[in-house]
């Protein structure tokens, strides 16, 4: 048997210095901060941010991600809405700046012509991609003096909708041209570009 330790030696408790107390806390924090597993304590959740000052809750990644996707989706759509808008109104003003006199002088001559005119012979159409037209919907006339002396000559172009009413009327012309010369005015609608419509040729006269 060992020998028994003293009175004194048994009732001596042992004296925990600051040391081996900090040692002690430090594994007290690392065991809770530790995943265990069993029986043992829940690993503690790390600290949430303050929200107190948020109108509402965070957005998840997720929803902000599909968020930024629609914002940019909706912005190249703007864009490319304004820009064929910009170029429609630049195909126009082109247009316009090279026919507008012989337009309404075309007018002026078909105000008083009877049925659909003396030349439309001599008239035929043709679209125009509305890629090149800036959306616009185009048609290029193409007016050929097939007399040996010069002519003038006044075109109307009706643009109608599927149920064959006339929606817009436009006229286009050409003057003093030459035996066997052609003139390729362009005649275009301001419509809307719905719904469709379609261009019909309803006068021609040579005068």
């Amino acid at each position: 048997m060992s020998p028994s330790l003293s009175p004194r030696v048994r009732g001596r408790r042992p004296r925990l210095t600051p040391a081996v107390l900090l040692c002690a806390a430090a594994a007290a924090v690392l065991a809770g901060c530790g995943s265990g597993g069993g029986s043992g304590p829940a690993a503690s959740s790390p600290a949430s941010p303050n929200t107190a000052s948020f109108s509402g809750s965070p957005p998840s990644a997720m929803a902000s991600s599909a968020a930024s996707a629609v914002g940019s989706a909706q912005a190249s759509a703007s864009a490319a809405a304004s820009s064929a808008a910009a170029r429609a109104s630049e195909f126009e003003a082109s247009v316009s700046a090279d026919t507008a006199r012989a337009a309404a002088t075309a007018q002026k001559e078909l105000k008083n012509v009877a049925g659909r005119g003396n030349a439309l012979p001599e008239v035929s159409m043709q679209g125009l991609p509305r890629a090149r037209t800036g959306g616009v919907l185009a048609v290029l006339v193409t007016i050929t003096n097939r007399t040996d002396h010069k002519a003038s000559y006044a075109v109307q172009v009706d643009f109608k909708n599927a149920d064959g009413h006339v929606v817009e009327t436009r006229y286009v012309g050409a003057e003093n041209l030459a035996p066997g010369r052609k003139a390729q005015p362009i005649a275009f609608s301001r419509s809307p570009a719905e719904p469709r419509l379609t261009p019909a040729l309803a006068k021609a006269q040579r005068y």
